[in-house]
């Protein structure tokens, strides 16, 4: 049994309040006695996360250009949804085909990941599709310009290895996937 405890939150108040970005300035009391009266906390929305496989074993990656680094990556499809308008499996389902205009034949989550909750209050509902197959073309949004990526599963450790795929998301799913798409 640990001996931690939660810090006291005294006093909160939103500071900034945009559909895009929202951000919650909490007065806090830490365990020690000390307060902090700044603590800044990013309230997002939760994310979808598929990790989509083909019958032939092959990983399918989005690559776009994230403008907060200026470069573009290689993750896997993913989206932001709100929990109280649709479910994580409808969100991640309509994700993965807007993005790439394929379906999966089996679709199963697989786990709940947490990119900073040090300072974000999101979760990553990450989910496995397999047997996946294309029946459209992408419906993207204003902002996306999507790449589509098919990758070996057989490759995608060295891949990560080199920095080809570096997204901390993207990677953990990968890792947390290796135990469904049996390598």
């Amino acid at each position: 049994m640990s001996n931690l405890k939660k810090w006291k939150i005294l006093k909160s108040k939103m500071v900034l309040d945009h559909r895009w970005c929202k951000v919650r300035q909490d007065e806090i009391e830490l365990p020690n006695g000390k307060i902090i009266d700044d603590y800044f906390v990013s309230i997002k929305p939760d994310v979808a996360m598929v990790l989509p496989i083909t019958s032939s074993r092959e990983i399918i990656f989005v690559r776009q250009y994230r403008h907060a680094v200026g470069e573009f990556f290689l993750e896997l499809p993913a989206g932001s949804f709100e929990p109280t308008k649709e479910s994580p499996e409808v969100a991640a389902m309509r994700e993965f085909t807007e993005e790439t205009g394929y379906i999966a034949q089996e679709f199963q989550k697989i786990g709940i990941l947490y990119d900073k909750p040090s300072k974000d209050t999101n979760q990553i509902h990450l989910f496995l599709a397999e047997n996946v197959i294309k029946v459209q073309e992408q419906q993207l949004d204003i902002t996306e310009e999507i790449e589509i990526v098919l990758i070996p599963v057989e490759s995608i450790l060295e891949k990560i290895i080199q920095g080809e795929i570096s997204v901390a998301g993207t990677v953990a799913a990968l890792f947390l996937g290796l135990k469904f798409i049996n390598c």
